[in-house]
């Protein structure tokens, strides 16, 4: 028998512009007294706004036990990026309960993360939260100014995304410099890229599943998130099954590949 999600009722207590294309929400009020956060850097929660019924999954930007920050990529359409682009504040919104997926493994020596703007955030926090030396590739529009987004002292190589909006994250992870080592490799962006990179990863690096977690955020055209579906039950039915490494990541990328939310 399934289990409903936990939904909780919250409050917008604030929103800040915080570059051309990026709005923070902070949410709060009673009804995030049973929120429970899981404390993994990259969680994420459905968001759902006044006028709809539909979940939009957002990254937890930070939650301190109280208010529940989400930084929201605003497109030219969306259902939440046609709401969050209006002054907000003192409306009620739904948010279910967090869910993430990086597992960085005990004793992994170096920490490389990868990703466009919808990524940021978990980057962000990532940064912020492991204790370990990282580097960032971030993709960006070039009108965006965030140089001061990423904790001070990240060491950072922005990625100016083309004129087309279309992600160039695959070639750039194919010309990466590897550390010497085991680390482990993060990365969220348009889902097309990812499913390039992962083969990159399993057929070119022969990386070890545990040593990478790649997460499709959106597709391009559609600028909308695929469906947020937590790889750890595909991935373990799939050995189960004594699927390889390749058709338990295209079992996951089918599961994915109907779009519910803009990130």
């Amino acid at each position: 028998m399934s289990t409903r999600a936990q939904q909780h009722s919250a409050e917008v207590v604030g929103r800040t512009q915080v570059s051309d294309h990026l709005v923070r929400l902070v949410l709060g009020g009673p009804g995030l007294a049973g929120f429970t956060s899981t404390g993994i850097p990259d969680e994420w929660v459905g968001l759902v706004v006044p006028g709809q019924f539909q979940s939009r999954y957002y990254t937890v930007r930070s939650w301190d036990g109280a208010e529940l920050t989400l930084d929201v990529v605003v497109h030219d359409v969306g259902l939440v990026t046609e709401w969050a682009r209006r002054d907000v504040v003192g409306e009620t919104v739904t948010v279910t309960e967090a869910k993430g997926s990086f597992a960085m493994p005990e004793g992994a020596a170096w920490l490389l993360l990868v990703g466009d703007l919808t990524a940021l955030p978990a980057m962000a926090r990532i940064r912020e939260t492991v204790d370990a030396p990282t580097r960032v590739w971030a993709e960006v529009p070039a009108d965006e100014d965030l140089a001061g987004y990423l904790p001070a002292g990240t060491d950072v190589t922005w990625l100016a995304q083309p004129g087309d909006g279309e992600s160039r994250l695959a070639a750039a992870v194919e010309s990466i410099e590897w550390p010497e080592g085991e680390g482990y490799f993060w990365m969220a962006g348009e889902s097309a890229q990812m499913r390039a990179v992962r083969k990159h990863l399993m057929h070119v690096r022969r990386l070890p599943s545990t040593a990478y977690d790649v997460m499709g955020y959106w597709r391009a055209h559609a600028r909308r998130q695929p469906r947020a579906v937590d790889p750890g039950p595909v991935w373990r039915a799939g050995k189960a099954a004594g699927k390889s490494d390749e058709q338990i990541w295209a079992d996951y990328d089918s599961a994915a590949s109907e779009p519910e939310a803009d990130r």
